[in-house]
């Protein structure tokens, strides 16, 4: 089993990638205050989780010639700039279409950071690069658990909710300093490939790219929110991606619908049902987010001995019955109770959906992870605008029943997605683990993908 090492560079990534996570899991509970200080409708306010899904896409396009250019370090630091630009504007800036530009903004550069974290982490750490993206991704829901937390007791406080992007503002300085202190450098921009010498025998291209195209990201409430780069190019023998990654590729806009739907319109139904007040019920968001810090780290070791088309199915009854729990009761300390749960089974949706993909899609691996960008660009920019515009007419509580409707989903998509895996021999069925269990996570290696297809047709 590859060792993990806990070099400066790792803790920075760590703590980057922590960063964007802060801002991420604290922006769901921040769009219901803000759609009460704008006076717009739920569907409106719904458009900034659009701008997120608009952002990251923008942001997985323009981060790979960055990268060739100035190197992946320094684009790592351009992004977090970048975050902190956005999240000032977005702070202190009040008219509907500013904020929206600003998330934009935001979500740009805040891919850039997922991006970069995620390549360093690869290109570092080699074998052992899926143990830590999977420690990176948890460290940044661990952050995402404290700024739900910082926007309840500044409300409470009679603050309001912009504080937080001050606090963030702040944060990216302050490890800004410590990198500077600690004298911790990431890499620069690679050295020039020297020509080669001439032979009788032409070279064989590779078919490689200078930069590994970003996996997805969690807006996973994103969000974490997830998102994903488009890839730069696909790889040497890459061609037609086949029907069971169309399936995953689906099921990834359905599990990332129930995230985002979560993130931003909890807050709603704790004030609205469980009669907690504004404070109360931005800081409650936090539940989730604990539920999947919990459940990303444990559902790493369970992906390892366990099929994962029927893990999956056992995360989405997990979310079910949080979601019912949640969803049914009167009180506060129940319905955030029910939260956790909900966010223990959420935790595997994602990541077990991309690893299926990925491991689907063999050779076309870098393709695949480039195309998945799509899924969660589908899944959070419409579904809040849904559920937001069914609230309007029937209140959060009733349109939340949406959710339920998600899982069902996701649960037919799982099946069917277990039947196109038998067809094809088994692929991924037992080993995606392998690739990487990490909504953070960088493309894997085309040879891990053929391993991967050894074993399962083996």
């Amino acid at each position: 089993m590859p060792r993990l090492a806990h070099d400066k560079i790792t803790w920075l990534t760590y703590a980057q990638l922590g960063l964007w996570g802060f801002f991420l899991y604290g922006f769901g509970p921040v769009v219901p205050l803000l759609r009460d200080e704008q006076g717009t409708s739920a569907a409106v306010a719904g458009l900034h989780s659009t701008a997120i899904a608009v952002g990251a896409m923008l942001g997985g396009a323009l981060f790979p010639p960055v990268a060739r250019r100035v190197g992946r370090g320094p684009a790592i630091w351009l992004g977090l700039a970048g975050v902190a630009a956005g999240v000032t504007a977005f702070g202190t800036l009040r008219a509907l279409p500013a904020t929206l530009a600003a998330v934009v903004v935001t979500a740009t550069f805040g891919m850039m950071v997922i991006s970069g974290v995620s390549v360093v982490l690869t290109a570092h750490h080699g074998p052992a690069a899926p143990a830590a993206l999977t420690e990176a991704n948890a460290a940044c829901a661990g952050m995402g658990i404290l700024a739900p937390l910082v926007i309840g007791s500044t409300v409470d406080a009679g603050l309001g909710w912009r504080p937080v992007m001050a606090v963030e503002v702040g944060l990216i300085a302050l490890v800004a300093l410590a990198a500077l202190i600690f004298r911790v450098r990431l890499p620069g921009p690679a050295a020039p490939t020297p020509a080669p010498a001439p032979s009788s025998t032409p070279p064989v291209p590779s078919g490689a790219t200078p930069v590994p195209s970003a996996a997805p990201a969690v807006l996973s409430t994103a969000p974490a929110v997830p998102l994903t780069a488009p890839a730069a190019a696909p790889r040497a023998g890459g061609g037609a991606l086949p029907r069971a990654y169309w399936i995953a590729w689906v099921l990834m806009a359905v599990t990332g619908s129930i995230e985002v739907c979560l993130s931003l319109w909890t807050a709603d139904v704790l004030r609205s049902h469980a009669g907690l007040g504004a404070g109360a019920a931005s800081a409650a968001v936090a539940a989730i987010v604990s539920g999947m810090f919990l459940g990303r780290l444990v559902g790493g070791r369970a992906a390892l001995r366990y099929p994962s088309v029927p893990l999956l199915l056992v995360a989405l009854a997990v979310s079910l019955a949080g979601f019912a729990v949640f969803w049914t009761a009167p009180i506060g300390w129940l319905a955030v109770s029910g939260l956790v749960v909900l966010g223990l089974g959420n935790a595997l949706h994602y990541p077990l959906a991309i690893a299926i993909a990925l491991a689907a899609a063999g050779p076309s691996a870098d393709k695949a992870a480039g195309w998945a960008s799509y899924s969660m660009g589908v899944g959070f920019g419409i579904a809040p605008v849904a559920l937001g515009w069914v609230a309007d007419s029937v209140g959060p509580h009733l349109a939340f029943l949406l959710l339920p409707g998600f899982i069902a989903a996701a649960v037919l998509l799982a099946l069917r997605l277990g039947r196109a895996l038998r067809a094809a021999g088994g692929l991924g069925v037992r080993h995606v683990a392998d690739v990487a269990v990490s909504p953070v996570g960088g493309s894997p290696h085309v040879g891990d993908m053929e391993s991967i297809n050894a074993r399962g047709r083996a």
